[in-house]
């Protein structure tokens, strides 16, 4: 898994820097923090982890910061 795991990483970077070049920076920078969502619901689905409410409002607060960024 830790072999797997430097794989997907090392992809997901040549990814974002490839989108880096042909895309504007100011969009690609918070479309890729939002990956946090990605995270959380993996480890809801698959870790059956759960989100208290504290965590859950600072999510949406990452989100909603995330979103305004774009704007």
């Amino acid at each position: 898994f830790i072999g797997l795991s430097g794989i997907t990483t090392g992809l997901s970077w040549l990814c974002y820097y490839k989108a880096l070049q042909d895309g504007e920076a100011s969009v690609v920078v918070p479309i890729d923090k939002l990956s946090i969502l990605v995270t959380v619901a993996f480890s809801y689905v698959f870790l059956k982890e759960k989100l208290n409410k504290k965590s859950f409002i600072g999510l949406i607060m990452i989100v909603i910061g995330t979103l305004i960024l774009l704007v």
